[in-house]
């Protein structure tokens, strides 16, 4: 393994874990179509599986959010699909729209079992990018937490614009555990975890059971894996790790359709591949900036700038931009790249593109002059700035 890879030994690792699931308290739970459908559509004894699991955790005195896919798959299953026919984005919605409530049935009989009360919520990327509704979302769920409910997320599919989509259900997941601020995000997938190596053709390759940093070569072991969703399904879940630690939580990914999952991992038992809380915590409304927000445009910045805002801590200034691409408005999401085309901020900006081309490479003080006004020496000051 490279020297850029954090990982703890096993004994660390086994402390480690069972500290933060001891004191997790509001934990998300995200399970994949993978694990949840086969051949025949809606796997019943996984639904089952999952509502005991879950049932369980409420039982312990914590706070539970499923985040949920399979509308898509359900559908498919109730429906004839002609021979030859190529699903696009309108046949992919409507088979949501039929596969939504085929879904929630089967988890409100289930969770029935064990008395315990489920909630639908279907969302949107503009339910979240919007900052009210962002808000407004967050307080619905504490409310189904005070009512004893277990929310069941889903994207809602079959109104989600392609461009405006969060990609996959593991962003979502990631986004609402950092939006609650939840201890944990438990991703349970049809796979075991991350490997150093193939374990089908590396006989060195061994499990990576406790992950204290998501490192470039972290990312890089999805490839290692051998899943039905193929190696960008588990590049999309240890991107949703890394976000949700930088909003210091803890993540898991392991199986889904293992039973006793959850029991075991509470317990202590050393399955899937646990990931620990950045040390250094980023607020709320960066993690919106940095996360939810989708870039109206973007800045090229100089080596000087980049430093300036990597390193130091600095707004960005005028001085340092060198190109402008895009359109966008005050107060618009920008994001910041160097000269190599490599993202390194996220922000929220305080000039017009046209007022920013218009800018760039000058100083402060020339802006009055320049635009014949100056709203702030800042092009993104620094508490609008989110290191990427």
């Amino acid at each position: 393994m490279g020297k850029d890879v954090i990982e703890i030994s096993r004994e660390d690792g086994l402390y480690f874990r069972q500290t933060y699931f001891d004191n997790a308290k509001r934990v998300v739970v995200k399970v994949g179509s993978a694990v949840l459908t086969d051949e025949n559509g809606i796997n019943h004894s996984v639904i089952d599986n999952i509502a005991k699991e879950l049932s369980f955790l409420r039982k312990t005195g914590r706070e539970v959010i499923l985040v949920s896919s399979g509308a898509v798959a359900a559908g498919k299953r109730k429906v004839v699909i002609p021979d030859g026919v190529e699903l696009g984005l309108n046949e992919k919605q409507a088979l949501a729209a039929i596969g939504q409530p085929i879904l929630m049935q089967s988890y409100e009989t289930a969770f029935d079992q064990f008395g315990q009360t489920v909630s639908q919520v279907l969302l949107t990327h503009s339910d979240l990018a919007d900052r009210n509704r962002y808000l407004r979302v967050r307080n619905t769920i504490l409310a189904l937490f005070r009512f004893g409910a277990i929310p069941i997320l889903n994207e809602n599919d079959t109104v989600a614009v392609e461009e405006l989509r969060f990609g996959d259900n593991d962003t979502l997941a990631a986004l609402i555990s950092n939006l609650i601020e939840a201890d944990m995000f438990l991703c349970l997938t049809d796979v075991v975890g991350l490997y150093t190596g193939n374990p089908q053709t590396d006989p060195d390759a061994r499990p990576l059971y406790t992950v204290s940093s998501v490192t470039e070569e972290i990312e890089a072991m999805a490839g290692n894996v051998k899943s039905a969703l193929g190696t960008g399904g588990m590049q999309s879940k240890i991107r949703a790790a890394k976000m949700v630690s930088a909003g210091g939580g803890c993540s898991f990914i392991g199986p889904g359709r293992e039973k006793g999952i959850l029991q075991q991992l509470f317990s202590g038992e050393m399955v899937g591949t646990f990931f620990l809380p950045a040390q250094d915590k980023i607020t709320r409304r960066k993690q919106w900036i940095a996360h939810v927000l989708l870039p109206k445009g973007y800045l090229v910045l100089d080596n000087g700038a980049c430093s300036a805002i990597a390193s130091q801590g600095r707004s960005l200034l005028p001085s340092g931009i060198l190109e402008v691409r895009g359109v966008f408005g005050i107060g618009d999401a920008v994001h910041c790249l160097d000269q190599n085309g490599h993202t390194i901020a996220a922000g929220l900006i305080n000039y017009s593109s046209n007022d920013v081309d218009t800018i760039k490479g000058h100083r402060s003080h020339d802006i009055v002059d320049l635009l014949g006004v100056k709203d702030s020496d800042e092009v993104i000051h620094r508490d609008n700035l989110v290191l990427l």
